[in-house]
C-alpha cells in the first residue's frame, strides 16, 4: 500500500494538465498511486492521460455531477494511507516534497499541510498564499483556526484517508468543509515547514462568488454556529477591507 494516493481531477483541461502530470512524476520519492479522474473530457484531456499512462495507476473518465463528485470517486477509488488532490493546473511545488513529507511525519500524524504559490495560466508565480492573502499559517493547525474562512488551500492539505470524510456535492465551499472535519478527526498535524503546492487560480469557487460566499456561510454556521459565524464575517468584512486599503484598492 502506497504512502499517498495523489488524486487528479480533470474536466477539458487540455491546457493544464500536462504540467500537472509533470510535477508529480518528477518527485524524487516514488511512494504514491497516481489517479486521474476524468468526468467526460471532449477536448484533448485523456490523450494528455493516455501520453503519461505508465506512470498513472489508475485514469476514469466518465460524466459525474461535478467536481466533489469526482473527488469523491477518487477517495473511493484510493488505497494509499493518505489522499492528495493535486487538480489539473495544480503542481507540487518542489520534486523533493513528497520525500520531506514522508521523512517529517509519524503514525500520530493524520493531517498534513503548508504554504501555497498562487500562479496564473501560464504557470507563472503570482505570491506566496501566506504573505498577499490575509490567510496566515499556524504552526499547530485546529479546526477552530478556520473560523474566518479556508486557512490552508486544499492543494497543500493532505489527510490520512481514514479521517477523510466524503465531499459535500451541493456546497462550493466543500473544501473548507472537509479540512474542518478532517481537523476534527485528527489526531496530529504536521506543519511543512516550505511550499507544497502550485495553485492555478480562477477555480470553481472564483468563477461563482456570490454562491461560493453563501456556501460557506452555510459550512461555518454548521461549525462554529449562527452568532459565531456572524461576527466572524464582521472581521472577515473588516479584514477585507482593510487589505483593499492597504493594497490601494485590490484584495490582493
Amino acid at each position: 500500500m502506497p504512502s499517498l494516493s495523489i488524486i487528479t481531477i480533470t474536466y477539458n483541461a487540455e491546457k493544464y494538465l500536462e504540467r500537472t502530470i509533470q510535477s508529480i512524476i518528477s518527485q524524487t520519492s516514488d511512494d504514491y498511486e497516481y489517479l486521474v479522474i476524468d468526468g467526460g473530457s471532449k477536448d484533448g484531456t485523456l490523450a494528455i492521460a493516455e501520453k503519461y499512462k505508465t506512470h498513472i495507476d489508475r485514469i476514469i473518465s466518465e460524466k459525474d455531477e461535478g467536481l466533489y463528485d469526482a473527488m469523491n470517486k477518487g477517495m473511493a477509488l484510493a488505497t494509499g494511507d493518505f489522499v492528495w488532490f493535486m487538480n489539473a493546473g495544480d503542481e507540487i511545488a518542489r520534486p523533493d516534497v513528497i520525500k520531506r513529507i514522508l521523512e517529517g511525519i509519524n503514525p500520530e500524524t493524520d493531517v498534513i499541510y503548508g504554504d501555497t504559490f498562487f500562479v496564473n495560466e501560464q504557470g507563472k508565480i503570482r505570491g506566496l498564499r501566506s504573505a498577499i492573502t490575509p490567510h496566515k499559517l499556524p504552526q499547530n493547525l485546529h479546526w477552530k483556526n478556520m473560523r474566518l474562512g479556508m486557512l490552508v488551500c486544499h492543494q497543500s492539505f493532505i489527510a490520512r484517508r481514514s479521517v477523510a470524510p466524503p465531499f459535500l456535492t451541493d456546497n462550493l465551499s466543500a473544501d473548507i468543509d472537509w479540512e474542518i472535519k478532517c481537523l476534527k478527526n485528527a489526531r496530529e498535524a504536521f506543519f511543512f515547514d516550505g511550499v507544497i503546492a502550485r495553485y492555478l487560480e480562477g477555480g470553481i469557487s472564483n468563477k461563482h462568488l456570490k454562491k461560493s460566499l453563501a456556501d460557506r456561510f452555510i459550512v461555518l454556521k454548521n461549525h462554529f454556529g449562527l452568532l459565531g459565524t456572524l461576527w466572524a464575517h464582521v472581521q472577515i468584512a473588516f479584514r477585507g477591507i482593510k487589505l483593499i486599503v492597504s493594497n490601494k484598492g485590490k484584495y490582493w
